[in-house]
């Protein structure tokens, strides 16, 4: 086009003829006459490369580009893989630049299928969300873990919902959609869903799917329907807006791996995205996303008065350890239960453990397998018997960390080991320890300082400073002489010398 617009410039300000034109700008003639007929130039002919030697094997090539249309996309075939082929197991004697152009022209002209065509969709407000999974990778504790991240995304204004939970099991399924319904303020009438196992026990034909009891529940509790797609890749582009706001979250606000200390804290960074995320636009659209969301707001079914339960209740033995193993992974429980059965409450973000109605102990729910949560309390009782496990233990090793047991605990043991010896001063602490289950935390630290400063490491003394701490009770001034209108005379007792005499 730059040329063609040169050499018409020259002949009109130049007045050049064709073939000093020609000689000017190292072009044919019938180049410059082109241009000169007309700023945009002739469209190029098609080439042609005949290729007689690869002739007799066009048709294998056709055979094979036709099986992958089954196979796994990452395992196809290539030009150069055709090329390899034939020559290895058929003998060919063809060149690679022909297989080339063949195969490449071979796939333009092979039929795209109908299956694949996407239809473009309007979304009602209200109508209608989805719901999918993804894997998410993050540093815990210095170790790369692997998450799953919940989506739940509404089709009209594409506000969505993510948390990252330690596995894809139902009561994390469950807890999903209730988190999901509270961020939204509602509930879609309609949510697509692939055949995940905590929704779907069955896939029977067609749409039909045997559902799990308890999802049923969650649906009946909320009064939302649910669609679910077919199964496979085929089914995939059911519900692509789900399927690409997995990859979209991940890649904004995953990278670089986000460095936390527990599940909890990355959630926290989730939800900050989510907010972040209300201020971005669509495209092709001028509101933001929470600006459209606020509009949809109206159109969904409002929540319940209650929120659904989605904890799975469980019986779990406590081991000689003192812990229960759920999911693989271990939480210590008080130390009189061991050898008993307990009930257990499994929710998505924490494991409650019970006695009847009584709660025992509540634990964060870890990650990874093998993992355990042991709470130093539950072992004070037999650490009183064996004070020599203590400082190698895993409970005061986790309470360090959690801050649980601190700077003031070490210091008062120090102490207590350094006057009784190492048996009966770690006994001494223990008995402070035990303090914290009827004293607040702040008071017993206290009465372990006041008690430091007296120079007495004896546990009573400390829990004696502790209920002073917490004694808020402040002596009442009187002033002097405003009692003397309560006076009264001293009685007189010598009646009752004339009983003695009687007596005697």
């Amino acid at each position: 086009m730059e040329l063609f617009e040169e050499i018409r410039k020259a002949h009109d300000r130049e007045e050049l003829g064709i073939r000093a034109l020609s000689t000017k700008f190292g072009v044919h003639r019938r180049a410059v006459r082109q241009a000169l007929a007309s700023p945009i130039p002739p469209p190029r002919k098609a080439t042609s490369h005949p290729s007689p030697a690869l002739e007799p094997w066009k048709a294998t090539i056709n055979t094979w580009l036709e099986e992958d249309e089954s196979a796994p996309k990452k395992q196809r075939h290539t030009a150069r893989r055709v090329f390899q082929r034939l020559v290895e197991e058929l003998g060919a004697d063809v060149g690679e630049s022909t297989v080339r152009r063949y195969v490449a022209q071979a796939k333009r002209d092979r039929p795209v299928a109908l299956s694949r065509v996407k239809i473009p969709q309007i979304h009602p407000l209200g109508e209608e969300a989805e719901v999918d999974f993804g894997q998410v990778s993050f540093v815990c504790n210095g170790k790369v873990v692997i998450g799953h991240l919940f989506v739940m995304r509404l089709s009209a204004s594409g506000r969505a919902f993510h948390r990252v939970y330690s596995g894809e099991t139902q009561e994390v399924f469950l807890d999903g959609h209730v988190g999901a319904f509270e961020r939204f303020g509602g509930v879609p009438r309609r949510i697509r869903y692939d055949n995940l196992k905590p929704a779907v026990e069955k896939v029977l034909r067609g749409r039909d799917r045997l559902e799990a009891a308890r999802f049923v529940a969650l649906r009946s509790h909320y009064g939302f329907d649910s669609f679910f797609c077919i199964p496979g890749i085929e089914g995939a582009h059911e519900k692509g807006g789900v399927e690409g706001e997995v990859g979209r979250f991940r890649r904004r606000h995953l990278v670089p791996l986000p460095k936390v200390e527990s599940l909890s804290e990355l959630n926290e960074l989730v939800t900050l995205a989510d907010d972040r995320d209300d201020c971005r636009h669509l495209l092709g659209r001028k509101m933001t996303v929470g600006e459209h969301a606020t509009d949809e707001l109206a159109f969904l079914l409002p929540l319940p008065d209650e929120r659904f339960d989605t904890a799975l209740p469980l019986r779990c033995r406590v081991d000689e350890r003192s812990r229960i193993c759920v999911r693989q992974r271990f939480y210590s429980a008080p130390v009189r239960f061991v050898g008993r059965r307990v009930e257990v409450r499994l929710s998505a973000s924490f494991v409650d453990i019970y006695d009847a109605k009584t709660l025992l102990a509540r634990h964060e729910r870890l990650v990874t397998k093998g993992a355990e949560s042991l709470t130093l309390d539950h072992y004070l009782e037999v650490l009183e018997r064996k004070p020599g496990a203590l400082p190698g233990s895993t409970a005061l090793d986790q309470a360090r960390a959690s801050g649980a047991f601190c700077a003031t605990h070490e210091r008062f043991w120090s102490e207590a080991r350094r006057r009784l010896g190492d048996g009966a001063g770690t006994r001494a602490l223990i008995g402070v320890l035990l303090a914290h289950r009827n004293i607040s935390r702040a008071a017993v630290l206290s009465g372990i300082e006041r008690a430091l400063a007296v120079g007495s490491v004896d546990p009573e003394v400390v829990i004696v400073e502790a209920r002073r701490a917490t004694d808020d009770r402040s002596g009442v001034v009187v002033a002097i002489g405003a009692l003397s209108r309560f006076d009264r005379p001293t009685p007189s007792l010598d009646a009752y010398d004339s009983l003695l005499e009687e007596t005697s």
